[in-house]
């Protein structure tokens, strides 16, 4: 007898074992549908590679690729201020030898052994004057411009009598209208607005072949040479902004110790230059209490987020008086430019302030490189120093004056605001000698020419009312060289890259005659310790 459930059972367990049957079935099918689509997508997509890989478009497109990426022109093709490409190149280092490139870094050494050496007329420069005061600076700006050589405009705020231009000058431009924009400086001028546009105004007058952009004021005096020097160490295909601070500690307190002062000159590569006229104008706004035209360049620099990059050349020269101390202690570093030059006392004795100026940039123009470099040297016999700036003055002091002294400015002149504390100044100063007995005897120099490849320069002995004292005074100690009235000064040119790594020139007294010293200055060879251990 069946139980009345039993069958129902039955039936229920033989449905439950059909069921994962006919499951697993479907499973199998869709599985092997999915593969078959899968081999079919596949073979598809292979067969469409093969056609384009060997399709002749393909082919031809990337020899194309190959020969542009194997050029070595392919990367200053891509740029839009390189320069035409006959331009010598910088060949690669002599003491760097490069192992043979394999083909898949043959591109990369190409590129950078093909890097451009930056010329002259690759800079743009950007003068800033005044159209009533042109008459007068133009003579300024005449002892540095070579007009054959260089580009750039003189930025007048109106036009000037036809009968002041002169080809042998930058051309002259006049600056946009300034007026729609605000200015609400109380001690300030609104000049400091067109300056401020000068680049932008440079800018969109679209000159090919454009890497920098260098800004300066109608009383600046540049070294041409050193500052293409100078900036070709660095990268114009990026954001760089170069330039110094004032020597005034109280300027850059005010303005900042972060910006490059216009007058000293301010080096602006054109990558910045065209970020910057995307939103100059718009960025000025927003600034109207500022003073001048350096402080808001500087501004709308610092909203891109571009630090100051310093170079020691550049100098903003806000002092007054007597400037031997500060033109006797240049850095070691190439000299490029220096302002404010008819605000301090002609730089040699018996000349006018311009024939100084004339006399400074033909020293300048013969040997720039080594131009205002110091070297110290020392006569052991005689217990004298001889400092050294060259294209400039030779201090004679009456006792061994160790290089760590005379490293630091001699103070000789007052800060622009005419305040003469040292601290008023951001470098190394040292208070000038008040005992006749210590002070030194100054050879100016008188002229200057070529020796070969030698520079010779001829410094007189300037005059000296403590003469007479030191024959009293600093009895029995006879005064310095006290027949010597001419010190000749045989300079060796710098090697190529000495602006790289700097060092202070060494030299050497070489004694002629009782009215005549001759000194010979160069770079220190290779293992010389100084001149001065050197003398020890």
């Amino acid at each position: 007898m069946m139980l009345p459930g039993h069958n129902n059972l039955s039936v229920t367990n033989e449905r439950s074992s059909r069921v994962p049957r006919s499951r697993c079935r479907r499973w199998r099918q869709s599985r092997t549908g999915i593969a078959v689509v899968a081999v079919a997508a596949l073979l598809i997509s292979t067969t469409a590679w093969l056609s384009l890989v060997f399709s002749g478009t393909t082919t031809r497109c990337w020899r194309r690729f190959k020969d542009w990426e194997g050029s070595p022109r392919s990367l200053s093709r891509s740029l839009p201020w390189s320069s035409s490409p006959n331009r010598p190149s910088i060949p690669p280092p002599p003491w760097f030898e490069s192992s043979p490139a394999s083909p898949r870094n043959r591109s990369l050494s190409e590129r950078g052994n093909g890097k451009q050496e930056l010329l002259l007329n690759d800079i743009v420069f950007g003068i800033a004057g005044s159209s009533h005061l042109w008459k007068k600076r133009k003579e300024l700006v005449r002892l540095w411009w070579r007009p054959l050589e260089m580009r750039g405009h003189v930025w007048l705020e109106d036009q000037v009598p036809p009968e002041e231009a002169d080809y042998s000058l930058p051309p002259l431009m006049v600056s946009e209208d300034i007026s729609r924009f605000r200015y609400t400086n109380p001690t300030g001028h609104p000049s400091g607005l067109r300056i401020s546009r000068i680049l932008t105004e440079s800018l969109r007058l679209r000159l090919p072949d454009v890497r920098w952009f260098v800004l300066g004021d109608d009383d600046t005096v540049f070294n041409v040479e050193n500052l293409v020097a100078v900036l070709n160490k660095y990268d114009s295909s990026e954001m760089m902004y170069i330039g110094t601070p004032s020597e005034s500690h109280s300027a850059n307190a005010y303005f900042s110790h972060s910006m490059a002062f216009g007058g000293g000159g301010i080096a602006i590569s054109y990558p910045l230059a065209e970020a910057l006229s995307n939103f100059h104008d718009d960025c000025i706004e927003r600034y109207p209490k500022l003073y001048g035209s350096d402080d808001r360049l500087h501004a709308c620099i610092t909203e891109l987020g571009v630090p100051l990059t310093r170079e020691h050349g550049f100098h903003q020269w806000d002092i007054r008086g007597n400037a031997r101390g500060l033109l006797s202690s240049h850095p070691i570093a190439p000299f490029v430019s220096i302002h404010h030059v008819e605000y301090v006392d002609p730089f040699y004795p018996g000349l006018s302030s311009l024939d100084s100026l004339k006399l400074f940039t033909k020293a300048m123009r013969i040997e720039p490189k080594s131009f205002l470099q110091r070297s110290i040297c020392y006569d052991r016999v005689r217990r004298l120093t001889f400092s050294v700036s060259l294209g400039y003055v030779v201090q004679v002091f009456p006792n061994i004056v160790l290089p760590r002294e005379l490293e630091r400015s001699d103070h000789t002149y007052i800060a622009w605001n005419k305040q003469g504390n040292p601290h008023e100044f951001d470098h190394d100063i040292r208070d000038s000698y008040k005992s006749v007995c210590k002070k030194p005897v100054l050879f100016f120099l008188k002229d200057v020419m070529k020796d070969g490849n030698a520079t010779l320069g001829s410094y007189a002995r300037a005059k000296d009312k403590g003469d007479l004292k030191r024959k009293a005074f600093c009895f029995p100690r006879s005064p310095p060289l006290q027949y010597v009235q001419n010190i000749q000064v045989l300079g060796h040119p710098l090697g190529k890259n000495w602006h790289l790594v700097p060092r202070r020139l060494c030299c050497k007294v070489n004694n002629t005659g009782d009215e005549l010293l001759r000194l010979t200055v160069g770079q220190c060879k290779k293992g010389a310790l100084s001149s001065f251990i050197d003398s020890l």
